[in-house]
C-alpha cells in the first residue's frame, strides 16, 4: 500500500488506529536513536529518514532534486516494513542485525536485502529497531554511499 501524504503526521493520520500507535513509536524509537544530521520526512510514499541537501547537496544520484534517503518505514496491506539502507551495503550491520534478533523476538525474521517485515505488530523489537538506528552516522552513511555510486 502507498499512502500519499505531504507529512510524517499526514502519512499517519490515514492509517487505521493500530498501525497508528505501531508507526508513532517506531518514530519516537528511531528518533531518539537515529544520529544527528538525518531528517525525518515522506519519500516514495513512505516514511523516511534522508540525508537533506543542506548536508548533501547532490542528493539521490537516481533523483537528485530528493535527499539521500536512508531509512524508512512503511505501513503494508500485511506487515509493518523498516527499510535501512545500512543493512544493505554494511555487512557487520547485517550480521549483528540477523545475530541479535532471536534474543528479542521468539518469531523467525522475515528480512530481505535492506527490508525487515513485521507481520505481527505486537512483536516488534523496539528496543533492536533503536539500536539499529543508531549503527551509522549521516557521514558515514554518505561516504558508503558515494563509494558505491562511483563503482
Amino acid at each position: 500500500m502507498q499512502y500519499i501524504a505531504n507529512s510524517p503526521e499526514d502519512y499517519v493520520g490515514q492509517l487505521p488506529q493500530e498501525r497508528q500507535m505501531v508507526i508513532n513509536k517506531l518514530r519516537k524509537t528511531i528518533k531518539a536513536n537515529l544520529p544527528k544530521g538525518f531528517h525525518e520526512t515522506v519519500s516514495y510514499g513512505m516514511i523516511g529518514y534522508v540525508v537533506p541537501h543542506s548536508i548533501y547537496p547532490n542528493g539521490y544520484h537516481c533523483t537528485p532534486e530528493l535527499p539521500l534517503p536512508f531509512l524508512s518505514i512503511a505501513s503494508q496491506k500485511n506487515s509493518v516494513n523498516i527499510y535501512h539502507s545500512g543493512i544493505y551495503v554494511k555487512n557487520e550491520i547485517q550480521d549483528w542485525f540477523v545475530s541479535e534478533f532471536p534474543k528479542y523476538s521468539k518469531r523467525r525474521l522475515d528480512m530481505g536485502k535492506c527490508c525487515i517485515r513485521f507481520k505481527n505488530i505486537e512483536d516488534i523489537p523496539y528496543e533492536l529497531i533503536g539500536q539499529l538506528a543508531s549503527k551509522m552516522t549521516v557521514d558515514e552513511w554518505i561516504t558508503i554511499y558515494e563509494s558505491n555510486i562511483k563503482k
